[in-house]
């Protein structure tokens, strides 16, 4: 007999609580093998690194730090809608329903094993024990609801052949059967959650605990203080120094990376290296550290986008440490020409070597805006290039760092499209008024911010409409590494407008009004908003 639309909508709720019921002991099996085992995140990152640059380049626009949530939440409906299918399938075939749930775990386990920062077989243990949870339950719950199918079958042979042995029929004992099993499943299942969360919080307490020991020493070359100018007391424009929470943060890591300081190592080798060094936290601490205003940009960044921010940095001279592992930058004769970075997430960024050890002040940051790096932004350890653009410079939760060339090996945005060097462009973008404001008659204070990282701005121009461009009053300079800021007050006339605005460089180079996507080496073009005025 085939089952009925009620028996099958039962059969997909097996599914469902029997793919929740997988999930939620995966991840407390992940809690205690790693977090970053989580079939989920195994997935979502397989997932990340298989996504077209285009695709990918248009979620970070879309949804902004939170594209990694909306991926986890889409990973997580797909899997609904596959264990309702499979739920439904095994009514008509409970061994090959709960294959399915196998060969996905099998998926799952297959996908932990070929990320970079997989740590073995142990890495498909929480895929592997999910599916198997998953798959004994769907053939429970189904075998359950095809023992009431039968039991009716059996009612109605009886009931031919005679009324009076209908009632022998015990229907409702599996009714009820099905039911205590499905509440029971959902409970225990949600239980087991809670507590993998839970052991997953206590596993990154001592990274907390280990953050919060942190005393930053004085920096040995302070940076200079931020002249009183350089910010403008105009509402709307973005501060000066850029706070901790709203600094921007693009990355591919799911699970933020929580780092014990007392266990992390930096490694330095490769090619050209003559003497190859490792260096704990406490090492960096013994160094010299300097103190510096850096602005940092996102090649993901739109023209007038939000993915641009600058904070005050403390960290040890890169180019120092690598000075005295014996590199040599290429115009020395050094043999590496890129230096490539590892995060303990795996991921590999690739920097000039020659930039890094031209003299600006590239830093091993381990300190953002007076207080140790936020977890988000790469603690304990990340890189600081100024002037170039993050991904080809901002490694984050960094533990190695390789010479190499640009020949011999493609990092992992250069594998996606993206250029192997990109230097900051010259940018300008309006903060106030927003698009589509309404402001009214009269004195309009047009505002924002500008930045060319390592050369510095020079002018800032705006145009009304498709008039001349009108040269902007520009705040003081903090540093040619930080962007800065200017006002311009337009005497606003009725009706609709658009502001525009460009930016000049100390090199004399005018940011171009000819608009290019983000990849492969960043947006350019001019910003605009359109305005209505009362």
């Amino acid at each position: 007999m085939r089952p009925g639309r009620p028996r099958l909508a039962l059969g997909a709720l097996s599914g469902v609580l029997a793919g929740f019921a997988s999930l939620a002991v995966a991840e407390l099996v992940a809690a205690v093998v790693r977090p970053q085992s989580s079939p989920v995140v195994v997935v979502g990152g397989a997932a990340i690194d298989a996504t077209p640059a285009p695709v990918k380049d248009w979620a970070i626009r879309h949804f902004g730090t939170g594209d990694k949530l909306v991926l986890q939440l889409g990973i997580l409906a797909v899997i609904s809608v596959l264990a309702l299918a499979l739920g439904v399938y095994a009514m008509h075939c409970r061994r090959v329903g709960a294959a399915g749930v196998l060969l996905f775990g099998a998926l799952g386990a297959a996908a932990a094993l070929s990320r970079p920062d997989s740590s073995g077989l142990t890495d498909a243990v929480p895929s592997g024990v999910g599916a198997v949870t998953g798959a004994l339950l769907l053939y429970v719950l189904v075998g359950l609801l095809t023992a009431m199918r039968r039991s009716r079958a059996t009612e109605c042979q009886l009931g031919n052949d005679g009324a009076e042995l209908v009632a022998a029929v015990p229907e409702e004992w599996d009714r009820r059967g099905f039911v205590l099993a499905s509440v029971s499943v959902a409970a225990v299942s949600a239980g087991v959650g809670v507590a993998g969360r839970l052991l997953n919080s206590s596993r990154g307490r001592d990274a907390i605990a280990s953050r919060e020991r942190v005393v930053l020493p004085l920096p040995g070359a302070p940076a200079q203080p931020v002249p009183k100018r350089a910010e403008l007391r105009i509402a709307g424009i973005s501060p000066f120094v850029t706070p901790n929470n709203d600094f921007y943060r693009v990355d591919t890591a799911l699970v933020v990376p929580r780092i014990d300081v007392t266990t992390w190592r930096l490694r330095v080798h490769g090619k050209g290296v003559r003497r190859p060094a490792g260096y704990s936290f406490d090492d960096l601490l013994r160094r010299e550290l300097i103190e510096r205003d850096i602005t940092l940009t996102c090649v993901s960044n739109e023209v007038g986008g939000p993915y641009a921010g600058n904070a005050r940095w403390i960290g040890v001279r890169l180019a120092d440490l690598l000075a005295e592992c014996g590199v040599k930058p290429p115009s020395r004769g050094g043999p590496a020409d890129q230096l490539v970075s590892r995060s303990v997430d795996g991921m590999t960024i690739g920097s000039p070597v020659e930039d890094v050890m031209d003299g600006r002040d590239a830093l091993l940051a381990i300190g953002m805006n007076g207080e140790p790096l936020p977890f988000e932004h790469g603690f304990p350890v990340r890189m600081v290039v100024p002037g170039l653009y993050g991904y080809v410079s901002a490694c984050k939760w960094i533990q190695d760092i390789e010479l190499t060339t640009f020949d011999s090996y493609d990092p992992y945005w250069a594998r996606r499209g993206w250029a192997r060097r990109a230097p900051v462009k010259t940018e300008s973008r309006i903060d106030t008024p927003k698009p589509f404001a309404r402001p009214r008659a009269g004195t309009v204070m047009v505002a924002g911010v500008a930045w060319a990282q390592h050369r510095g701005i020079d002018k800032v121009e705006v145009r009304i409409d498709d008039g001349p461009w009108h040269e902007a009053h520009l705040a003081a300079e903090d540093t040619r590494d930080t962007w800065r800021q200017w006002s311009f007050p337009w005497q606003a006339t009725p009706g609709g407008h658009t502001l525009t605005v460009r930016a000049t460089d100390r090199t004399g180079r005018v940011q171009t009004g000819r608009r290019t996507r983000t990849i492969p080496d960043g947006a350019s073009g001019w910003h605009s908003v359109v305005v209505t005025v009362a």
